[in-house]
């Protein structure tokens, strides 16, 4: 069924954004300390500005379906480079999660990449089915 594509899509940009949102927002919270860890794995801290813009503004314009090609592009890119650098100790099972949980979300974007937004979107005008165009 159509509608259930749709909402489908909208449901899970939200889903996959959700986590990126939230660790922004603690980002800016928890500035210095992120900054700190940041620093302690050999990433310059002055990077944190750009991480706390793209985890923010592509997470919300990829729930919104705006420009979200390119933003799960970005977030895409943005997993796969927080899972070499943050993630890559396989002697840790732990980080070893996390390694293929970023690899992982970073294939989800990619969905989102090849497939758009889905019609619930700032991209589709917000078209949602109407009964007559509904597929069985």
């Amino acid at each position: 069924m159509k509608i259930i594509e749709n909402y489908s899509s909208l449901i899970g940009r939200i889903l996959i954004s959700l986590m990126f949102l939230l660790s922004g927002i603690n980002k800016i919270t928890g500035y210095s300390g992120t900054q700190g860890y940041m620093e302690a794995m050999g990433i310059p801290g002055q990077l944190l500005p750009l991480v706390i813009i793209t985890e923010v503004l592509g997470s919300i314009a990829i729930i919104i379906g705006y420009k979200t090609r390119i933003a799960a592009f970005l977030l895409a890119g943005f997993s796969l480079l927080s899972a070499f650098f943050f993630h890559a100790n396989f002697a840790d099972q732990m980080q070893m999660i996390m390694f293929m949980k970023n690899i992982s979300i970073a294939g989800g974007f990619l969905f989102l990449v090849a497939n758009g937004a889905g019609a619930i979107s700032i991209d589709n005008g917000f078209s949602t089915p109407s009964k007559d165009n509904e597929a069985v």
